[in-house]
């Protein structure tokens, strides 16, 4: 669990290198305010396509070899990157990353099928922990490389530090091969690689489409990842309105701050990643609506004292290390719950969800440079507030609605833990072994016979 937690801080860290060096990466390649934005959500952009078509093959090929491979290929990207031209070739090289980063969600979901159900929480906490404080150094790491050796030092570092991690995690991480629906070809098919299976012709193919689509019809089916995954739009949007419009204000004057002072903003934001084992510890409790509703209420005061970042840097920093603390408590309740719909379904469900993730990142990035363009750090404030507040509410309004198919988001229950599926209950496409339950239980309002979750899912 260490190690998949420094590899998913690094992996995800990668897109965010860009966020304390965007004025400096607009003047190299003359793009205005209004624009800069666009080097982030190109970035979000390839994150999302990366979470649907990559994502989902952690349910169907060996699990090692997955994630070496997109970590290969993502060192790759990052020296292309670090070694741009022109604008183009830089945000072509960075929706690579993007599209690639997402290996840090098939480790996410690894980690919470490797724990015990009851210890999920804690296990999927750890991994997320170490998810923030990678973006958390991200954005320190970049300020200082950037100052030091200019922003291109950034990316190649980067793309060392990412090769290293292929060779750690190709000794150390534990094989797992995913099953293919009954009829598939031979079991070699199983550790095939990514190019292989989706340039070779017949059955393979139409399993990997089958399941691809089926990330799609398990958010239909279950309004929970439905409602989860707007709160994390809202709230990523939030987090990204900060993030991608702080640079701006905090280069120019009054303050006038370097790179390096800029990036240790994110230090600032360490009690994310404290916030991440806390709220897996209290999943574990049965406290999931209350550690929701906390971090919510707290995301949304945390803009008080970031709407007076021009009068004071201190105001800034309580309201980054608030801001930061109800974000990664909210996102790891948030997988902690999906993830105990279909754990069988793990990679999809986390792939999925983190398409709303992406989709608030790039609507936060490109809203925030455009409401700073427009008028200023007050505008910026009042969009990352409204985010917020928007989130606040849904959850609010939904928290007592019943969700037949998943479980009553009235709030904490005691109730019996419940049986929770593995893979032999169900394949890849969502066809049945013989003798086991339907997919959605015997009355179909249930990942599991009993229609129950662990407690904590409540």
């Amino acid at each position: 669990m260490p190690l998949l937690a420094v590899a998913c801080g690094s992996s995800v860290a990668t897109v965010y290198f860009a966020q304390p060096l965007l004025v400096t990466l607009g003047e190299r390649f003359a793009l205005g305010a209004g624009l800069l934005g666009a080097i982030v959500t190109v970035t979000q952009l390839g994150y999302a396509v990366g979470l649907l078509t990559l994502v989902p093959l952690g349910d169907l090929l060996d699990t090692r070899r997955l994630v070496t491979g997109q970590l290969g290929l993502l060192a790759l990207a990052l020296l292309a990157a670090g070694l741009a031209p022109g604008v183009a070739a830089l945000l072509g090289a960075l929706a690579v990353v993007g599209l690639l980063a997402v290996v840090a969600q098939t480790m996410v979901a690894a980690a919470a099928a490797l724990a015990p159900p009851a210890r999920r929480g804690r296990a999927v906490g750890t991994v997320t922990g170490g998810i923030v404080t990678g973006i958390l150094l991200a954005r320190a790491a970049a300020g200082v490389l950037a100052d030091l050796a200019g922003w291109r030092a950034v990316y190649l570092a980067a793309a060392g530090v990412i090769a290293i991690l292929v060779l750690l995690l190709h000794r150390v991480l534990p094989r797992v091969r995913r099953g293919l629906p009954p009829g598939a070809p031979s079991a070699g098919v199983r550790e095939a690689s990514y190019g292989r299976l989706v340039a070779s012709h017949g059955r393979p193919v139409a399993s990997y489409g089958r399941l691809v689509t089926s990330t799609v019809t398990l958010f239909a089916r279950h309004p929970l990842l439905r409602i989860r995954g707007a709160l994390a739009l809202l709230v990523f949007a939030a987090f990204s309105t900060l993030w991608s419009g702080m640079a701006q204000p905090l280069s120019s004057p009054p303050w006038s701050l370097s790179h390096t002072a800029i990036g240790a903003f994110g230090l600032a934001g360490a009690a994310g990643a404290v916030a991440a084992g806390v709220a897996g510890r209290w999943n574990d409790r049965g406290f999931a609506q209350r550690t929701t509703g906390v971090g919510l209420a707290v995301l949304a005061l945390s803009w008080l004292p970031i709407a007076l970042t021009r009068q004071s840097l201190w105001a800034l920093a309580i309201g980054v290390v608030l801001l930061d603390f109800a974000v990664q408590a909210v996102h790891v309740t948030n997988q902690t719950l999906i993830h105990a719909v279909r754990p069988d379904a793990g990679s999809r469900i986390i792939g999925g969800y983190m398409v709303f993730y992406s989709a608030g990142s790039s609507l936060g990035a490109l809203g925030s440079s455009l409401a700073y363009a427009a008028a200023g750090w007050p505008a910026v404030t009042a969009l990352g507030a409204s985010f917020s507040l928007a989130a606040l509410i849904l959850w609010a309004t939904t928290r007592r609605t019943g969700m037949p198919g998943v479980v009553n988001l009235a709030g904490e229950r005691p109730g019996p833990v419940g049986r929770v599926p593995s893979s032999r209950d169900s394949m890849p496409n969502g066809s049945m072994n013989k003798g086991s339950a339907p997919e959605d239980g015997p009355s179909g309002d249930g990942p599991s016979g009993d229609g129950t979750l662990p407690r904590g899912a409540a």
